[in-house]
């Protein structure tokens, strides 16, 4: 049976590079162009949701400069292509980012993803989401909190409601790259109770 929502993380794309004699932001650019791949082959497939993990919350915050300074124009560029993309308007696919990004991204950056977000906020065949500094287990925290300021008893309805993935469905399928059959960071712990999981083999 097709998968109604599929998540990815695209882990391992620095470990690729070294194993090439590439650089880092080699690994990046390669793993970029990966996803927009994926994002066809979803579509021709009949997939409705595309979940993906563009950077963890760590990643932003205790990589070093240089490497986030790149990550962040690679993201510009990325962003900028979608926002004139075809693939996207034909296929009425609509854009999500969701994640800590608004405290961390540069605010050129910023402003793509948000004109992104209002291009494409009616469409609905399609869905396409990016989770940029982002950390289940902060997401999990931030919905707890917001329960509370509100003056409303944690119970799943409210919860989910709360947090940044709420309007998503439950996950399918996750699909981590890179060989290492390991989760990371609560990733969309809620969405993806009931999923089934894929690791690739080793790079």
């Amino acid at each position: 049976m097709r998968p109604n929502h599929v998540a990815i993380i695209p882990d391992g794309n620095r470990r690729w590079a070294e194993n090439k004699g590439l650089k880092s932001s080699d690994g990046h650019t390669e793993g970029v162009k990966s996803l927009r791949t994926i994002l066809d082959e979803a579509i021709a497939e009949g997939v409705t949701y595309l979940s993906a993990w563009g950077t963890s919350r760590d990643n932003v915050l205790k990589r070093s400069v240089s490497e986030v300074r790149f990550l962040f124009k690679l993201f510009f560029e990325h962003f900028n292509d979608l926002l004139t993309s075809e693939t996207i308007t034909k296929n009425q696919v609509r854009v999500r980012v969701l994640g800590e990004w608004r405290d961390h991204f540069p605010a050129k950056l910023k402003k793509t993803i948000d004109d992104l977000q209002e291009k494409t906020r009616h469409f609905s065949r399609h869905h396409l989401t990016f989770l940029m500094a982002y950390d289940g287990r902060w997401e999990m925290l931030a919905a707890i909190n917001e329960a509370r300021t509100l003056g409303q008893k944690v119970n799943e309805k409210i919860l989910r409601k709360l947090m940044w993935t709420g309007e998503l469905p439950p996950v399918d399928l996750v699909i981590r790259t890179g060989g290492a059959p390991h989760w990371s960071s609560g990733f969309m712990m809620w969405n993806t109770a009931d999923a089934a999981f894929y690791f690739t083999l080793d790079l």
